[in-house]
């Protein structure tokens, strides 16, 4: 078995080498057009997460001070018809340096035409409309050192082609070099209590992360509805996991058929969402859903303040052994847009399990200050969770996370 450090060294070389290409390529190809337009931006922040209670395991601390940079670079020419486009991430925390990683979130030439694009390289694909969850997002896998809902992705690399008709859109997507999850360290919190390595994590499939994944998908729209149909054949990007006695985790990674529906219909001020998916492996099956409404309450008061009440039901068939430990919650929260020329906004909400006592609580919001600057704060509670859930392992990781990045 190859060590985790040198493994880590391969991929962190192979990433540099086709970044050099792609920057060859840039200087060559662009430098024959006459019609070139080019943007270079990013950011630099510094993140600080504080931890209210202390940790179940030891080594665990409180206090997490860490750094970030990520860098665009954008090139198009001849009109738009050629495009490269690059957007990297480099993360540095002082307390936990299982933490520290770098990706490429986005490396990638593509080709426009009229009713056709075609790109190839690293990329993020985002599929979904719920809130709570993104059930039919399946393309990118999670980067889990960055964010405890999975919002965040690392770049995957595919060739994508997409084809727009009257019929709608059909995206064709293939891809390999499969992205593990990375998972905090001995000093982390939101951890197992034996820390979670990365090469720990085997694969159903003989060829590991150079196996082949394919997908498709096709969305339109009808009036006031939005749809979207995928299908997903390859590795899935969310572990199999069990718990030892020792406290240890022992996870594969499947290869899983995952048949996904997205809809979502406006009517006046009101979002009807709703999302589902279908997975099918020789080690799980499973079934979910999430259903929801979204009703904004506009100009408060003649204040210019939006408000917009969101209700969503969430349901999956694993039961206990779900990683996002939403076998059946209902999530309710709010959505504050002020409008203001600070773009300042918060989302809240809790979701609550219907047969047991668990409760999470979370805050976001962000503003800007001027034309470089954005402050951004996030909250996370484990209320009375129950011994029955995953994320009973998390019960004493409420946190703050507060953040501030210049942009250039």
């Amino acid at each position: 078995m190859k060590n985790t450090s040198s493994l880590g060294w391969f991929f962190t070389i192979q990433r540099a080498m086709v970044l050099a290409v792609f920057l060859i390529i840039s200087r060559t190809v662009v430098g024959q057009s006459e019609e070139v337009y080019t943007e270079f931006l990013g950011n630099f922040s510094f993140e600080y997460r504080y931890f209210m209670q202390d940790g179940l395991y030891p080594g665990q601390k409180d206090h997490f001070p860490a750094i970030s940079i990520q860098p665009e670079y954008y090139v198009e020419w001849q009109g738009g018809k050629y495009i490269l486009n690059f957007t990297g991430f480099g993360r540095v925390d002082f307390t936990d340096a299982d933490r520290n990683h770098l990706d490429i979130r986005e490396l990638y030439f593509q080709k426009v035409s009229s009713n056709w694009e075609f790109s190839v390289g690293l990329k993020k694909i985002y599929w979904g409309v719920t809130e709570a969850v993104h059930l039919v997002d399946i393309i990118n896998q999670t980067d889990n050192l960055e964010t405890f809902d999975g919002e965040q992705k690392l770049g995957q690399l595919m060739a994508h082609y997409s084809y727009l008709s009257n019929f709608g859109t059909f995206d064709l997507f293939a891809m390999t070099w499969f992205r593990k999850r990375s998972f905090p360290g001995v000093n982390g919190r939101l951890r197992t209590p034996e820390p979670i390595r990365t090469n720990e994590l085997t694969f159903e499939s003989e060829m590991k992360e150079s196996r082949p994944d394919l997908a498709i998908r096709w969305s339109h729209y009808f009036g006031p509805v939005d749809i979207g149909l995928s299908h997903f054949y390859g590795t899935g990007r969310e572990p199999i996991v069990s718990i030892g006695n020792d406290g240890s985790l022992i996870g594969v990674y499947p290869v899983i058929h995952q048949t996904g529906l997205d809809l979502q219909a406006t009517t006046g001020p009101i979002l009807w969402k709703f999302e589902s998916i279908i997975r099918r492996s020789d080690i799980q099956n499973m079934k979910a859903m999430d259903v929801g409404i979204e009703y904004t309450f506009g100009n408060i008061g003649g204040s210019g303040i939006d408000l917009g009440l969101l209700a969503e039901y969430l349901y999956d068939d694993r039961g206990d052994i779900a990683l996002n430990s939403l076998q059946s919650d209902v999530f309710l929260g709010g959505r504050l847009a002020f409008n203001d020329v600070q773009s300042t906004e918060f989302l809240f909400g809790t979701i609550l399990d219907i047969n047991r006592s668990t409760r999470l609580i979370s805050l976001e919001g962000n503003r800007r200050f001027g034309d470089s600057f954005k402050a951004s704060v996030e909250m996370r509670l484990f209320q009375n969770v129950s011994d029955e859930e995953f994320i009973y392992l998390f019960r004493q990781d409420d946190f703050l996370k507060f953040e501030l990045g210049w942009y250039f």
